[in-house]
């Protein structure tokens, strides 16, 4: 089996919300308990930036991160999916499209499926493996393009 997800996904995922949160949270205690030591009757001001910010967190968290899957596995002609542990079976020939975002980190690979996954939905979203370099933005991934490949060869398509 070949993983194609990254091992980060979980710091992504897990690790990386709770800094946010909890960077947020002492910011705004810090600025709560230093207005009121100073004896300021406004609040609003050190309100309003980590609040902001934790509005915009969970809005891109949401987007980027929290629909992403734990791993993914090439063996054969199948994806195998982890979730939450639990692993689903997709077939390649199951595959519509591979869409591959460059400009956003870390980098997306999301697979349109032609039915949808009793678990997963009619897409899963994972990030690529591997380490792409300094000008990754201006090259096509290579576990997408070779997930292309795969598909256009199950269903007899020149690659």
């Amino acid at each position: 089996m070949q993983r194609l997800s990254s091992p980060s996904t979980f710091f992504y995922k897990r690790v990386f919300p709770v800094f946010w949160f909890g960077f947020l949270s002492l910011v705004l205690a810090a600025g709560l308990f230093g207005t009121v030591l100073a004896h300021q009757r406004d609040l609003w001001p050190m309100l309003v930036a980590p609040i902001f910010m934790m509005v915009i967190g969970i809005v891109l968290f949401r987007a980027l991160l929290f629909d992403l899957v734990d791993e993914v596995w090439l063996e054969g002609n199948q994806l195998v999916v982890k979730q939450k542990g639990e692993p689903s079976r997709i077939d390649l020939a199951n595959v519509i499209n591979v869409d591959s975002s460059t400009m956003t980190n870390p980098p997306r690979i999301t697979l349109m499926l032609r039915t949808e996954s009793s678990r997963l939905g009619k897409s899963v979203a994972f990030i690529p493996a591997g380490s792409r370099g300094l000008f990754a933005a201006f090259r096509p991934n290579p576990i997408a393009t070779d997930l292309i490949q795969r598909i256009d060869a199950l269903r007899g398509r020149p690659a």
